[in-house]
């Protein structure tokens, strides 16, 4: 690359909350061989790849000291916010790093990247491309009302300088024909795809997380509850049990013998960024539909209460157990409707998982949930791809571009309602965990979609191209 074979990644957001990113980085260091300059905020820990490559260096910024204000005073100190963006994003730019051959900037937030952006690649003579995720009028629209004068400001923003990249890429082909139509940009489509360590968990692989995550058992009857650690809390968890090899058993390398208990609950996992363009009440909702659905179905009276211990093993429906991942400015608000809830057969637990246990969860469970809508409508939620890649098949809200990623009965199904969700909570896990046909159709489903295209692979087929051009136009 050029004369100074460097890169820099902008993320105004937390890094480790920007796996997309992440990745670009770590293929221009692997696939290029570059030297790459990551400029983001702290937070979240990154992929530990990206901690531990020397090619890679990472200049972590301070959030603003803004979040989480009500709407009239977000409106008064957003001046200041976008300043101290502004200021540290030149001095990082200017003065921390050094000229790259050109940027990979992240779409949004507009501003004041494409500002700052702008001004380095006129000093510093290097090229920006940019990676549209989603539009950032639209989430600023979501909070102020999409007819609100800075949202009308911001879109001609974005679509004005928006222009001036020198290549584009974007996450769906429905953001891609819009920005052809009605911005006048040719944008390369590149899908989220999941890195190789996300695939499947094994039976061995799942008892240590569990484990390690304390999912012995759970404290609390139902709605929000806690890990509790059993008596047998070497030998057992919620899911799975281990003990060792019996003399008449073949002679093995491993002497533990781990076993999926065949009573278990069905895990369901749902990753969140806690914020408005998730209506998690959809999901507190089908719990409740299913709970008193099965309870209906069996002939049982709507019971308040009950330990799930007390439900009948051989029961066709099993109870099921909801882990949120995830940290965001909501997640209070819902854990207060969660221990609200009085369900039967339903527990919810919210955790934060590490960066490398977070694919091991994902491989370990039976379904996942996405309850993300796109502000835009134009992009994909890229919880759905991490699950793919683990062979987990996906319920997720419908909405116009899903499809690009979700195909309904083959694997996943999509959802409008509470109550299409919970009908297909029962059609997925009757006879859990043995005899659930759709089930296991979808799994093979999620499997192949999660292995049939990596992100290395399609990186270096639409990226690298756009990095190589930028490469002549420099010898130019």
């Amino acid at each position: 690359m050029g004369k100074r074979n460097r890169a820099a990644v902008v993320v105004l957001g937390d890094l480790g909350r920007s796996p997309r990113m992440q990745y670009h980085a770590l293929s221009l260091a692997s696939q290029v061989g570059l030297e790459v300059d990551v400029i983001a905020y702290s937070g979240s820990e990154p992929h530990p790849d990206l901690l531990h490559n020397p090619q890679i260096h990472l200049h972590l910024m301070h959030p603003p000291g803004f979040q989480g204000l009500p709407r009239i005073l977000y409106l008064v100190v957003l001046p200041l916010k976008l300043l101290q963006q502004l200021s540290t994003l030149v001095w990082v730019l200017f003065f921390r790093i050094s000229a790259p051959d050109f940027f990979i900037i992240q779409n949004p937030p507009s501003i004041p990247t494409f500002t700052v952006v702008g001004w380095a690649c006129w000093l510093r003579k290097s090229a920006v491309i940019i990676d549209w995720h989603n539009f950032g009028y639209t989430l600023l629209g979501m909070s102020l009302g999409t007819r609100h004068p800075l949202v009308k400001m911001y879109s001609w923003y974005e679509r004005k300088f928006g222009k001036s990249g020198h290549g584009h890429i974007c996450v769906t082909k429905a953001m891609q024909q819009e920005l052809a139509q009605n911005w006048g940009i040719q944008a390369t489509v590149l899908y989220d795809r999941a890195p190789g360590h996300f695939h499947p968990t094994s039976i061995k692989e799942r008892h240590e997380l569990f484990l390690r995550l304390g999912l012995h058992h759970i404290k609390g009857h139902s709605g929000l509850v806690e890990s509790a650690v059993s008596d047998d809390h070497v030998n057992s968890t919620l899911f799975t049990s281990s003990s060792p090899y019996s003399e008449s058993d073949i002679q093995r390398s491993d002497p533990i013998k781990v076993m999926l208990k065949r009573n278990r609950p069905a895990l369901i996992i749902s990753s969140t960024s806690w914020t408005a363009d998730e209506d998690f009440n959809k999901l507190l909702e089908a719990a409740v539909l299913y709970d008193r659905r099965v309870n209906a179905l069996l002939g049982e009276d709507y019971l308040i209460g009950i330990d799930s211990e007390a439900i009948i093993a051989n029961d066709p429906f099993p109870s099921i157990h909801i882990i949120v991942t995830g940290k965001g400015p909501l997640k209070e608000e819902y854990e207060k409707k969660m221990q609200k809830l009085r369900l039967s057969r339903v527990s919810f637990q919210t955790m934060w998982v590490t960066a490398r246990d977070y694919p091991l969860l994902l491989g370990s469970a039976d379904l996942g949930v996405c309850l993300h809508t796109s502000s835009s409508g134009l992009d994909l939620p890229m919880k759905v791809v991490d699950m793919f890649g683990c062979g987990l098949p996906v319920c997720a809200v419908s909405y116009s571009c899903i499809n690009e990623l979700v195909r309904d009965g083959e694997n996943g199904l999509l959802f409008e309602t509470s109550s299409q969700l919970a009908n297909q909570f029962l059609e997925l896990f009757k006879g859990f965990p043995l005899n659930c046909k759709l089930l296991s159709e979808l799994q093979r489903g999620a499997v192949a979609s999660g292995s049939s295209s990596r992100w290395g692979d399609e990186w270096a087929q639409k990226v690298l191209p756009l990095v190589r051009k930028l490469d002549e136009r420099d010898h130019a």
